[in-house]
């Protein structure tokens, strides 16, 4: 039986009653059968990995490992995902390196199987953290098949945050978040920027996300999300505007000023 989350309603409200319920319903996701058993055998299996090779020719070990990091879609990609393994990050010219989706390099990282590196499967609190967070990712890919919106909200509470607290400068930061599709669709929509924008030259991107968040928060330093309270306004501004540009689509201008009036939001 497929797991259904419950989310009675979109925008803020919706959000705030998964909140609520969050903890239960991870619980009820995490302990089906089907995810029991996939968890069980990644745990199992996984210190016996000691290269790329190895990692990428037991499929179902390297859909927990992808997962974790919402790579999933990379699935069949063999080839490219032991390419990004094999090579590490400790190489500038390493391929995780050259990608602008950060993911990868954690992706890399995580299981040590680079040149230089020491490997990381045979660490059982390393290896449980990869199996909670794809079980983690999974539940958000189940909750964005009701509402996109909310998988990117919870997207963004942990990946936010985590991007926040890099080392690195601040620049660095900006540019891994335009990397990162769900955190790069919410700051977008958040900010009231349109789709066009990403034609953009980056550093031109760079410079308006500066500018626009300076106006919304205060600031244009990313450091200010390490702070949960900012992270929840931030997050309440995407909602409402992912919710009435839901309702724009389907109704007239006249139609939406009307719901707005009535209290809607």
């Amino acid at each position: 039986m497929t797991f259904q989350p419950v989310i009675p309603t979109g925008g803020i409200v919706g959000w705030r009653f998964l909140q609520r319920t969050y903890d239960a319903q991870i619980q009820s996701f995490s302990s089906s059968a089907v995810n029991e058993i996939e968890t069980s055998y990644f745990l199992e299996n996984i210190g016996n990995v000691r290269s790329a090779e190895d990692l990428v020719s037991d499929r179902r070990l390297l859909q927990v490992a992808l997962g974790a990091f919402g790579l999933e879609g990379d699935l069949n990609n063999r080839f490219f995902i032991q390419k990004i393994l094999s090579d590490g990050t400790q190489a500038d010219d390493a391929l995780a390196n050259r990608l602008a989706d950060s993911r990868y390099r954690e992706f890399a990282n995580a299981f040590g199987l680079g040149p230089g590196d020491v490997p990381k499967t045979s660490s059982v609190s390393a290896m449980e953290k990869i199996a909670n967070d794809n079980l983690t990712a999974r539940f958000e890919i189940s909750v964005g098949e009701a509402d996109e919106s909310m998988r990117i909200a919870l997207f963004t509470q942990h990946a936010l945050q985590e991007l926040a607290a890099q080392d690195g400068s601040e620049n660095r930061k900006w540019f891994d978040l335009m990397g990162l599709p769900p955190l790069r669709s919410m700051m977008e929509t958040a900010l009231g920027l349109p789709r066009a924008f990403a034609q953009l030259d980056l550093d031109k991107q760079l410079v308006v996300f500066k500018d626009r968040l300076q106006r919304a928060t205060g600031s244009s330093d990313l450091a200010q999300f390490t702070d949960n309270e900012a992270v929840e306004k931030l997050t309440d501004t995407y909602l409402a505007r992912s919710q009435i540009a839901q309702i724009q689509s389907v109704t007239s201008p006249a139609q939406t000023a009307l719901i707005l009036l009535g209290g809607g939001f």
